[in-house]
């Protein structure tokens, strides 16, 4: 035998003694012993139930060794209870740990839920903005500079007519107070200069509402708040009440126990007109529920300047009457039905009067009456009346606010008004 055939010959004789070991010892070593093995040319599954397979060995008519194979059921686990139950209890332990390892995640995921909502709705607004900006970019390129800032212009315009407009309106709501400052008795009276400039803040200071007639004027509100007098004016005359008011440079008063009116200049410092209020009540005949000599209420607003008393001809009922500034002169005068005697107090807003049911805690205002329709109604606009006592409620048209004696504070509240818009178009 040559060579190559001894090779071949040691080979097989190899393979058959490794067939031989894999048919019988390997069967004995996994509890197949009692196996018998069956040599063929076909493939034979033995024990079946065991979960093993064995393949028989032999050598085929061309002298090919066919080899045993022993492994395993593939399906083994899957069918075997116990296997079954400790992976799933295995992996069921694995993913309890994993839960745990995630659990502090979970708020870290709910904030970049809501990172992530939030950033969507910047992405909404920036394309909106980036829309508007677009529409903004072309409008601007069909214009010249000058163009565009003639329309900047004509809109400055047309905001300070639409402004002009929204001067007058209907009471609906009084907030506040705002405390400006502590000082003086229980009456008295302060106030500002509607028809002042925007930078004349001058502020007037009158204390007590009978037996004086120092008036005190401070430069601003911040130096009314610090007591820094600017100048007094000792006036020829003591008032009555506490209803005064400033008007265009002027300071216009009741003269003491008399239904005379008094205008005051506070740049010359002399009286510039006087005049007798016709029936009017005073000397505490027809006050407020206060007292303290208010028959005669002087106020303003945006309309002009007005007087509010009683008279014995209409039953000392309220009387409003239209003032000429100049003169002292009455233009025009309304009857109402609401006794004087029962009012807080009263303040004017574009021709319309608005009376309060009380000087005390849990005023409101209860009763208006329009100059302009002649006509009146009942109302429930309540109001903090925070220190108990007013003695002076005036409204003021540039500040839009009530200035009020508050039991010795001075006191601001803000109004709110509704406003009809008219057009030119309207009638």
């Amino acid at each position: 035998m040559s060579p190559p055939l001894l090779k071949l010959g040691a080979v097989l004789s190899t393979m058959a003694m490794i067939s031989n070991w894999m048919s019988q010892t390997l069967p004995s070593l996994v509890g197949l012993n009692t196996t018998r093995i069956t040599t063929s040319d076909t493939l034979t599954q033995i024990s079946p139930k065991e979960g093993w397979q064995v393949y028989s060995s032999a050598q085929d008519p061309d002298g090919r060794c066919i080899c045993t194979v022993v492994a395993p059921e593939q399906n083994l686990c899957s069918r075997d209870a116990k296997s079954r139950q400790l992976r799933q209890l295995l992996e069921k332990q694995e993913l309890k740990e994993k839960m745990d390892e995630l659990l502090p995640l979970i708020p870290v995921l709910e904030q970049y839920k809501t990172d992530a909502k939030l950033i969507t709705q910047f992405k909404e607004e920036i394309r909106n903005l980036s829309t508007v900006l677009t529409g903004i970019q072309e409008e601007i390129g069909a214009y010249d500079y000058e163009e565009l800032h003639q329309r900047v212009l004509s809109l400055e315009t047309r905001l300070r007519d639409c402004m002009k407009k929204l001067t007058c309106g209907k009471l609906m709501k009084i907030t506040g107070p705002i405390t400006v400052k502590i000082s003086g008795t229980r009456f008295g009276a302060w106030m500002t200069d509607p028809l002042a400039s925007e930078k004349n803040n001058r502020v007037w200071y009158m204390d007590s509402y009978t037996n004086n007639k120092i008036v005190r004027e401070y430069k601003s509100i911040a130096d009314f708040v610090s007591g820094a007098e600017s100048r007094t004016y000792n006036l020829p005359f003591k008032w009555a009440g506490t209803n005064h008011v400033v008007y265009n440079g002027s300071l216009y008063f009741n003269k003491y126990q008399s239904n005379i009116i008094i205008k005051y200049s506070f740049d010359t410092g002399r009286v510039l007109a006087q005049r007798s209020l016709e029936y009017a009540g005073f000397h505490n005949v027809y006050p407020y529920t206060w007292g303290g000599f208010s028959d005669i209420d002087l106020m303003a607003d945006e309309i002009g300047l007005w007087a509010v008393y009683a008279t014995n001809q209409n039953a000392g009922n309220i009387v409003i009457s239209q003032l000429n500034q100049d003169t002292l002169e009455v233009l025009k005068s309304w009857s109402t039905g609401y006794p004087k005697r029962s009012a807080g107090e009263s303040f004017m807003i574009c021709g319309t009067l608005y009376v309060t049911n009380s000087h005390l805690t849990g005023a409101k205002v209860y009763y208006s009456y329009s100059t302009k329709t002649s006509t009146y109604e009942y109302t429930d606009i309540p109001f903090h009346n925070q220190y108990f006592h007013i003695s002076m409620l005036d409204y003021n048209a540039r500040d839009r606010a009530l200035y009020a004696w508050n039991n010795g504070h001075q006191v601001l509240f803000n109004v709110t008004l509704f406003h009809v818009i008219k057009t030119e178009d309207d009638t």
